[in-house]
């Protein structure tokens, strides 16, 4: 629908991301009424997605609060999916990822990794090259190293985001908005009270959620720098018929030091992912295109055969511990973004958090998400046990899930 003058609404969202459509779908389903402000729903990151939710083989040394959270959000999933009315059509599938590894490096690193894995409960287990080869025939000889996760699954984000758009459409043919928000509307109080939209129309709401990823930082006033785009390449191919299925698992590798990541679609085709720059600006690069290309190679060879149907690049909203920013900014304004590579795992526990905020509750139980936690007079900000200041992260190459 087009933005309308002096609409209202009980809860007003602004951006149509993954995570957005499932606060509104959260939010629907306990008899809210909402309007969901994207003039481009589900065409940022959730578009670029690869959907993987693997909370076990995306942890990284020193993020064990977004390991807690994946864990969280990776448990509430199968419900999650099973409350939408074509669920069938979400694309998720409970297959497991086999990680894999090239060198002698690539093989060091990985046994590391799974070692921290075992001390954080996580079951890891190293399966020798035979057996990955008799799960997975398509993949290259020079794999040496090889663990399945069985608990790690996977969802195609944009299918998941037909499927939210259609179910909130269906309970109230009003919600969706094409419109940009130009600015949160306050009281005298600085009570947060609806949205302007682009056109100068405005919708009245008793919460405004702010969830459209990087520009959540102007629209809620957000500290400086809080919020970074981190730019990335990924690409979709598709298979042969005489190839299908090219594989069965999740295919996540290092090659050389470097991740990247295979994922099969039921169609047949593949996500092929990711690069990771925070220079360079939005357009798709040569040199990342060629990189994914030539890593896979190494892990299945196959990709040769296959045609290139897709290759995108779209920017992650992160913060300087990797950590999501959800919790209240104002009375009667939420914010929930900083997802960076996890958007599409974390939606389901976001949105669960989004709707016992409106409802009135305190996240006491998620402190690692509180908004304000790098404010100048925050606690935390001062706490040495803290997140680390910004600069203090080096660029890594890494996922895009």
């Amino acid at each position: 629908m087009e933005a309308r003058a002096d609409d209202r609404a009980h809860v007003a969202i602004v951006g149509a991301g993954i995570v957005g459509l499932a606060i509104a779908w959260e939010l629907v389903r306990a008899g809210s009424s909402v309007r969901v402000i994207d003039p481009h729903p589900a065409s940022g990151a959730t578009y670029a997605a690869a959907g993987m939710l693997a909370p076990a083989s995306e942890f990284h040394y020193g993020e064990e609060d977004a390991f807690t959270l994946g864990l969280a959000a990776a448990e509430r999933y199968p419900a999650f999916i099973d409350a939408l009315p074509e669920s069938d059509a979400a694309g998720y599938e409970r297959a497991p990822t086999l990680v894999v590894g090239v060198d002698d490096a690539d093989r060091a690193a990985l046994a590391d990794l799974a070692a921290a894995q075992a001390q954080l409960g996580l079951d890891a287990a190293p399966i020798g090259t035979r057996e990955a080869r008799r799960l997975e025939p398509l993949l290259g000889p020079r794999v040496g190293a090889a663990y399945l996760i069985d608990r790690d699954h996977r969802i195609d984000p944009r299918a998941l985001a037909g499927v939210l758009r259609r179910a909130i459409h269906r309970e109230r043919p009003d919600a969706f908005v094409a419109a940009s928000a130009r600015r949160v509307l306050r009281d005298a109080r600085g009570t947060a009270v609806g949205v302007e939209l682009s056109d100068g129309s405005r919708i009245a709401a008793s919460e405004v959620v702010v969830a459209n990823a990087q520009g959540a930082a102007r629209l809620a006033a957000l500290p400086e720098h809080v919020l970074r785009p981190v730019h990335g390449d990924i690409l979709r191919l598709r298979a042969p018929e005489v190839l299908r299925p090219l594989l069965t698992a999740t295919v996540r590798g290092l090659v050389r030091g470097t991740p990247v990541y295979l994922v099969p679609r039921r169609d047949g085709s593949v996500v092929l992912g990711a690069t990771q720059r925070e220079h360079g600006g939005s357009a798709i690069s040569a040199g990342g295109v060629h990189a994914l290309l030539r890593d896979a190679r190494e892990l299945v060879p196959a990709v040769d055969e296959l045609e290139l149907i897709d290759a995108v690049a779209r920017a992650r909203p992160a913060t300087p511990d990797h950590v999501p920013l959800v919790g209240r900014v104002a009375p009667g304004l939420l914010v929930a973004t900083g997802t960076y590579r996890n958007g599409v795992l974390l939606a389901p526990l976001i949105a669960e958090l989004c709707l016992q905020l409106v409802e009135g509750a305190e996240l006491s139980a998620w402190p690692m998400l509180r908004p304000d936690r790098f404010a100048a007079d925050s606690d935390a900000a001062h706490d040495a046990s803290g997140p680390v200041p910004i600069a203090s992260h080096p660029t890594r190459i890494e996922e895009h899930a």
